[in-house]
């Protein structure tokens, strides 16, 4: 579950506008590399995919504060650039849902693009290392192996927010001009988040979500193997 739940207002603009121009040259570069043939082919899994993640995202599994994303799925069955669109897009529907705030959505779509982009690469790799026989393994380990990777940026996004948090949650009223400790508010909270704190608590959290998530890319990316063979290995059509 890389994906930041944030609301509007919280992060500084030069890191908000950051995400936005990131997302926004990565997509004309997705637009440009996708050949319009293609784009149109794909339309139909874009419609599917994105629902399909729209709907995942938006359920949490309560024990974990986690939520499924689909996105090593889509990066495998889209490839890299047309997920990233995809991505795009449910990022920006969950975000009027109040998924995280409109600002947001472009550090969203980069950090759940990297999951797309990592995913299908190793995905890749280890069919070539391990053997297209193990299909599972390979697309379960890349979808495990991007998420990691993924919420390490994440990590590195909020620690490069520098947000208050007692601003951020409101303890000095409704209108909060400067950070005092006269309310004997916890040292760590004046000198903002600790993120070595807040790091381990995201690995021990998500660690059952990455493996959950793991296995059931591994069995939907399986299925899909035998279905419609064509959408993973086209070059066989």
């Amino acid at each position: 579950m890389s994906h930041l739940h944030i609301p509007d207002g919280i992060l500084p603009g030069w890191l908000i506008m950051s995400g936005w121009l990131l997302t926004a040259l990565i997509l004309a570069f997705s637009i440009y590399r996708t050949k319009s043939t293609e784009l149109k082919r794909k339309i139909p899994l874009i419609g599917i995919i994105s629902a399909l993640m729209i709907v995942c995202m938006t359920i949490p599994i309560v024990p974990i504060a986690y939520h499924i994303n689909l996105s090593v799925i889509a990066g495998i069955i889209l490839g890299p650039a047309v997920a990233f669109i995809s991505i795009f897009i449910v990022d920006l529907i969950i975000a009027m849902f109040g998924h995280g705030g409109i600002t947001v959505v472009g550090l969203n779509t980069v950090v759940v693009g990297a999951e797309a982009f990592i995913g299908f690469y190793l995905f890749q790799l280890f069919m070539i290392i391990i053997g297209r026989d193990s299909i599972m393994w390979s697309s379960g380990l890349a979808a495990v192996i991007a998420l990691i990777i993924s919420t390490s940026i994440l990590v590195g996004v909020v620690y490069m927010s520098q947000v208050n948090p007692e601003i951020v949650i409101g303890i000095e009223g409704d209108n909060p001009t400067e950070v005092t400790n006269e309310g004997n508010i916890p040292d760590q909270l004046i000198k903002g988040i600790n993120i070595k704190s807040f790091a381990k608590t995201i690995l021990i959290l998500l660690g059952i979500g990455w493996l959950l998530e793991g296995i059931i890319t591994a069995f939907i990316i399986k299925y899909v193997s035998r279905v419609r063979p064509d959408l993973l290995f086209p070059q066989r059509t």
